[in-house]
């Protein structure tokens, strides 16, 4: 059984911190989803209505992503992390996910967040992974190490 770890972070680093401690643990492959154009600061300022996270999301617009996933046919389970954003899934997360074959496979769901909760993330991904089991979607303090684990164990099984 093949895991890997995929995961998009924002500026603060959090997911990341999260995805590396998680895929070292578990012995998983990792890779980061990077937008083809990254986030400045500005492009994250929520609270401006102009900015590019908000034209993102209300838009629904897909985010070119750079690099893929090599053998991506080869992974049983994949654990996708991401920031909270609007109560879901950056839309980064939505365009990586529609360029792959999801078939058969397992998906764990993490996500990192000052404080909102994951929210209907699960539901609102399933479109973009068909052929895919959800079983589990969490949200983690990137901190909780063992946690993360745990979690992930109880996916592999």
């Amino acid at each position: 059984m093949k895991t890997l770890v995929v995961y998009f972070s924002a500026e603060s680093g959090t997911t990341r911190r999260a995805a590396e401690k998680l895929a070292e643990n578990i012995h998983a492959d990792l890779f980061e989803i990077v937008p083809e154009k990254p986030y400045t600061a500005a492009d994250l300022r929520y609270t401006n209505p102009l900015a590019r996270c908000n034209r993102e999301f209300f838009g629904k617009k897909n985010v070119a992503v750079s690099g893929t996933v090599d053998h991506f046919e080869d992974y049983d389970t994949v654990l996708i992390g991401f920031p909270i954003w609007y109560g879901c899934a950056p839309n980064v997360i939505n365009t990586f996910c529609k360029a792959y074959d999801w078939t058969d496979k397992k998906i764990g769901l993490f996500a990192t967040s000052g404080g909102s909760g994951i929210g209907k993330t699960q539901e609102k991904l399933q479109p973009y992974i068909r052929g895919a089991e959800i079983l589990s979607a969490v949200r983690f303090d990137a901190d909780d190490a063992e946690g993360m684990k745990k979690w992930a164990e109880s996916l592999q099984k």
